[in-house]
């Protein structure tokens, strides 16, 4: 058997799995279930904080310096991946940085604009509503694209990224690996 590293720590594994747990709880309360939608979303919006600080403060692959990449770099990554000669990442790949980030901006904004139809000065207003339902459309074509991503890079790659985020390791590093 390969050898493996540790990846991804304990925090960032239950970070993943709760956020998207909370979002899928925000999803199937959005239109009955109120007290839960709310909860549920009170929850991410913590846990996009969780994030920000692991980001600024945690492990070696969880702070954003390590994988945030130059738009320039991101998009040269994607070309790669269209002819299928993208390096392997031990940590998140520029595609997926940009994921990270894109979900969190979305999550936040989601989270946002859910807390400001709760209060006086901003309940019942159209642009409050329809900007945290458009948010939330589109964070669910994120995910679908998330998912294909990671899919995706599994099959490249020959590694299954959702068990990585499971039990937090991945291959050891090869020769041309980027860590």
């Amino acid at each position: 058997m390969a050898s493996t590293v540790k990846v991804w720590d304990r925090p960032i594994r239950l970070f993943h799995w709760s956020l998207a747990g909370s979002v899928a709880l925000c999803w199937l309360t959005a239109d009955d279930l109120q007290s839960v939608h709310e909860v549920a979303g009170y929850a991410a919006a913590g846990l996009v904080g969780l994030r920000l600080v692991l980001g600024l403060a945690g492990t070696r692959y969880a702070r954003f310096t390590q994988f945030i990449r130059s738009p320039q770099r991101t998009l040269r990554y994607a070309s790669e991946t269209l002819h299928h000669k993208e390096p392997r990442y031990i940590g998140h790949n520029p595609l997926g940085a940009a994921m990270v980030v894109a979900l969190l901006v979305m999550v936040a904004g989601i989270a946002l604009t859910g807390f400001m139809q709760t209060t006086d000065a901003y309940w019942g207003v159209e642009w409050v509503e329809e900007t945290h339902e458009v948010l939330a459309e589109l964070l669910l074509v994120a995910i679908a694209l998330h998912v294909i991503g990671v899919v995706h890079a599994s099959l490249r790659h020959h590694e299954n990224l959702v068990a990585s985020m499971i039990t937090g390791r991945k291959r050891a590093p090869a020769p041309g690996d980027i860590f």
